[in-house]
C-alpha cells in the first residue's frame, strides 16, 4: 500500500536497513516497516554453519588420497560480510543471490589450499595417519588467511572424518599391512616362544642354582659337623690327658705315702726291735733254765717238757731208760689231780 511494507526477522539473523544508500537501523530479530522505493535490507544469518567438503590431493609419493572433513563457522562481523557479499533480500524475505554459496566456496578453497600444501610434503602411508595435523593446517590456514578475514566470518573447528587412498591402492596398503601383521604376528610368536625358553632356562637355571647352594649349605653343614668332631675329640683327649695326669699325681701322692708308710713302719720296727733288744739284753747272758725258773710257771706239761729235754741233753750219761706211755699217762695225770 502506497510503497510501506513490514517485515520481521528472527533472533538469529542480523538486519541492515538502508534509506537512500544509508544505514537507518541495524540489529538483531528487529520487525519494523519501511517505504519500500528507497529501502534496501540486508540479512545476515548468525548462526553457525557446517560446511562439508571432500579433497582430493596428491601425496609426495603420488599417490591421490581423498580428504573428507567439516568446517564449523559463523559470522563475527555481519557489517564486514554485508561489504563483501550481497545478502539482500526481498520485500518476502527471500535473498536475491545467492552468495552464502558463493562464501562456503571460497571457505572450501581456502581450507583445501591449507590441505594441499601439507599433504603434498608426506607420503600417503602419513596422510592416512595424518587427521590430526590435516585439522590443524586447516584451521591454521583459515584463520591466518586474509580472504577470510576480509569476509568478516570466525571459523570455530575443522574436522576430519576419512581419508582414503584409491581402491587399488588401499587393496595393496591392506595387503602390505596384513603382510607386515602376519610378520608382526610371527615375531610375536617367535618372541613369545623365545621368552617361554628363556623363562624355562631362567627355572632351570635356578634350579641348578638352587641344587648348587643346597650342596654348599650341606657340605658347610659336614665341615661344621667334622670341625664339631674334631673339636669334641680335642676335648676327649684333653679330658683323658687332665684324667691321666690327675691318675698320675693321685699314684705320685699315693707312691709318696706308700714310701713314708714304709719309712714310718720301718722306723717304728727299729724302734721296737731296739726296745726290745734293750728290754732283753739283761737276759741275753743268763741261762734258759734259770729263766725258766724266773717265770715260776706252774704248768705240770711244760715241766715234763723240761725234764724230758734234760734228759735227753745228758742221754749219753744214761744206759737204759724205758718211757711208757702208761707211765708218762699217770705222770701227767698225777701232777694234774695235784
Amino acid at each position: 500500500m502506497l510503497g510501506i511494507q513490514h517485515i520481521k526477522f528472527d533472533s538469529m539473523t542480523y538486519v541492515l536497513h538502508y534509506k537512500n544508500g544509508n544505514i537507518k537501523r541495524e540489529g538483531r530479530g528487529l520487525s519494523f516497516f519501511y517505504f519500500a522505493p528507497n529501502s534496501s535490507i540486508v540479512a545476515i544469518p548468525l548462526g553457525s554453519n557446517d560446511l562439508p567438503f571432500i579433497f582430493s590431493e596428491t601425496t609426495n609419493d603420488y599417490q591421490i588420497v581423498s580428504i573428507q572433513g567439516q568446517i564449523s563457522y559463523k559470522v563475527g562481523n555481519p557489517k564486514t560480510l554485508a561489504d563483501n557479499l550481497d545478502f539482500t533480500v526481498t520485500d518476502g524475505g527471500q535473498y536475491k543471490k545467492n552468495d552464502i554459496e558463493k562464501l562456503n566456496q571460497r571457505i572450501i578453497n581456502e581450507a583445501q589450499t591449507a590441505t594441499a600444501s601439507f599433504i603434498h610434503g608426506i607420503s600417503l602411508k602419513e596422510a592416512i595417519r595424518s587427521a590430526k595435523k590435516i585439522e590443524a593446517n586447516i584451521l591454521e590456514g583459515l584463520k591466518t588467511s586474509p580472504a577470510i578475514n576480509l569476509l568478516g566470518i570466525e571459523i570455530m573447528s575443522a574436522s576430519i572424518l576419512a581419508i582414503q587412498a584409491t581402491p587399488e591402492m588401499a587393496r595393496a596398503l591392506e595387503t602390505e599391512t596384513r603382510e607386515k601383521l602376519q610378520q608382526e604376528a610371527d615375531q610375536a610368536i617367535y618372541e613369545r616362544r623365545n621368552f617361554a625358553v628363556e623363562q624355562e632356562r631362567k627355572i632351570k637355571e635356578s634350579e641348578l642354582n638352587t641344587e648348587i647352594a643346597v650342596e654348599e649349605k650341606q657340605k658347610q653343614i659336614a665341615e661344621k659337623k667334622m670341625e664339631s668332631d674334631v673339636q669334641k675329640a680335642e676335648n676327649d683327649r684333653k679330658l683323658r690327658e687332665m684324667q691321666i695326669a690327675a691318675d698320675i699325681s693321685v699314684e705320685n701322692q699315693r707312691k709318696q705315702l706308700i714310701e713314708q708308710k714304709a719309712a714310718n713302719d720301718k722306723k717304728e720296727a727299729e724302734t721296737q726291735g731296739y726296745v726290745i733288744e734293750t728290754t732283753l739284753k739283761p737276759y741275753k747272758d743268763i741261762d734258759w733254765k734259770i729263766l725258766t725258773a724266773l717265770n715260776n710257771n706252774n704248768d705240770p706239761k711244760l715241766n715234763i717238757s723240761l725234764a724230758f729235754r734234760q734228759l735227753a741233753e745228758n742221754a749219753d750219761k744214761i744206759g737204759n731208760l724205758n718211757i711208757s706211755p702208761e707211765l708218762l699217762d699217770s705222770i701227767l695225770n698225777n701232777k694234774i689231780q695235784k
